[in-house]
């Protein structure tokens, strides 16, 4: 696998928190760099949901890991109003 390098610029502020916290993570920065390109390629997307607040609105709550995890997930899953619905199927299956 042939690599390349990519230079980029960010605020140093930003690069220091966000070493830190991939560092508690045992990551580098290559590697967290590495870890959102692969995930963007595989995603064919971003691999986080982007937002904007409308301007004159309260913030609302934190979105918890569960919903952000459901959020990239989003069309990719399918949640059954009956909890048994599934079970009865394999059921079937057996």
């Amino acid at each position: 696998m042939a690599t390349t390098n990519i230079n980029i610029r960010t605020d140093s502020d930003i690069k220091a928190q966000a070493q830190a916290i991939f560092a508690s993570l045992g990551l580098d920065m290559t590697t967290a760099v590495n870890l959102f390109l692969r995930q963007t390629v595989r995603q064919k997307d971003l691999p986080f949901v982007l937002s904007t607040l409308p301007q004159n609105k309260p913030v609302q709550a934190q979105v918890t890991s569960r919903e952000q995890m459901f959020g990239l997930l989003r069309d990719q899953y399918k949640m059954s109003a009956d909890f048994d619905a599934p079970l009865d199927d394999f059921k079937d299956y057996m």
